[in-house]
């Protein structure tokens, strides 16, 4: 299971809403938008995350977490 701290980053760095995040990052809406509401996180691009981890000065394991569940 993936888990989205994105909101928390924006909060942290002051960026009020996505399309500031957009101009900041220069990653687009679709990718910012799956991130801010968690779904479909499975499909972002490696290269997305870390372009979103140097806009708000923060490591990977701060903006997205993977937890295990057991399939059993």
């Amino acid at each position: 299971m993936l888990k989205s701290y994105l909101r928390h980053r924006m909060a942290d760095r002051n960026i009020d809403d996505i399309t500031q995040l957009i101009e900041v990052s220069g990653v687009s809406r679709n990718s910012i938008n799956k991130l801010f509401r968690g779904t479909n996180l499975e499909t972002l691009k490696l290269e997305t995350l870390v372009k979103l981890c140097d806009a708000l000065e923060c490591n990977l394991s701060d903006l997205i977490e993977y937890k295990y569940e057991s399939v059993s």
